[in-house]
């Protein structure tokens, strides 16, 4: 590499992970927002938080490319889907109930997508947006779209165990697809730990079984989930076929707002598992020089008034009238591209 490639390559790299610390932090203070109406009893539904797994989940969305790739985001993937360009508006939108939003107030609000753009919307069913996104890379393949796109998705550790978990990363296996599947081990399927899940020592020794590339990474270290969920995506679009990446990390939350999480034990929670990435991220890009303290200082203000604008907006626009409401599906609308 000559030295003009290796700046370039460095540039590139700050800034991927200069774009992987605003994601989180966007989602960081999106999520707390959300948190706080869902205890006012402003938001209907459930409300599931990233707490946590923000450097894996930005580490993804900011290694695609919105328009080529596609994006199935788990309900904790608040950070990838900032990564990938949702705006806050579609976000606020959907828990909100506003029918200005991509679901327009029809569904459930985690269930948000805009699968013109190469984001699907999330499936409660877990493991099961894996078959999905194999699907649609053999519809891009089909098409002519193949090489140079990637599919990608994250799924927790429980989903692991489901059928179409081993369906899906089995076909897209077989046809050598440019699929990454981030695996969030967050120690608890629910409230069901890895040792009444799994009998295997980790989960990346099932990558063998199913003859695709395993990684692993502490999904708890910024710069870590930085250059493996990179790679992998990396790997996977230069034609290395599906690659599966386990992070290891700890939800620092319950379950969902309704759970206290109070089966989590202690000593698991004050483990290496427990810290929060996003003080790790901070740390480490002092540390390193790729961002200022001001700097930091600034996203986190822009984030909160975007945050706030965002909200407000949401809360002034209408509900779905069940007596005027066209209940069709639409294939038309919300087909530009995120900017």
């Amino acid at each position: 590499m000559t030295e003009n490639q290796n700046l370039q390559s460095q540039r590139e790299g700050a800034d991927y992970v200069r774009a992987m610390y605003r994601a989180m932090v966007q989602a960081r203070v999106l999520e707390n927002k959300l948190s706080s109406l869902y205890k006012a009893g402003k938001i209907v539904g459930g409300v599931y938080l990233g707490k946590g797994q923000e450097a894996v989940s930005a580490a993804l969305g900011a290694a695609l490319i919105p328009g080529r790739d596609i994006f199935a985001p788990l309900i904790r993937d608040q950070a990838g889907r900032r990564a990938f360009g949702e705006p806050f508006i579609d976000c606020a939108r959907a828990y909100l109930g506003s029918a200005l939003g991509p679901m327009k107030g029809r569904d459930g609000n985690i269930h948000r997508g805009r699968p013109q753009q190469g984001m699907l919307a999330m499936i409660s069913h877990l493991g099961s947006a894996l078959a999905v996104v194999t699907g649609a890379l053999l519809a891009k393949r089909l098409q002519g779209q193949l090489p140079g796109a990637v599919g990608a998705t994250c799924v927790g550790d429980g989903a692991t165990s489901t059928g179409a978990f081993h369906e899906g990363l089995n076909m897209a296996a077989v046809e050598k697809l440019p699929l990454v599947v981030i695996v969030a081990n967050n120690q608890f399927a629910y409230s069901t730990p890895n040792n009444r899940q799994f009998a295997c020592e980790d989960l990346v020794d099932r990558a063998k079984g199913y003859g695709v590339t395993g990684h692993s990474v502490d999904g708890t270290d910024f710069l870590a989930c930085a250059g493996v969920i990179g790679n992998a995506v990396s790997l996977a679009r230069a034609g290395g076929g599906p690659q599966l990446v386990v992070a290891q990390l700890l939800r620092l939350t319950g379950h969902g707002e309704h759970d206290d999480g109070s089966y989590v034990p202690d000593a698991v929670k004050a483990g290496a598992y427990g810290r929060d990435c996003i003080d790790v991220a901070e740390r480490q890009m002092l540390e390193f020089q790729i961002m200022s303290a001001e700097e930091i200082a600034a996203i986190r203000e822009t984030a909160a008034i975007e945050v706030q604008a965002a909200v407000a907006q949401a809360q002034q626009e209408p509900t779905p009238d069940p007596y005027q409401e066209d209940w069709r599906a639409f294939s038309t609308e919300f087909s530009q591209p995120y900017h």
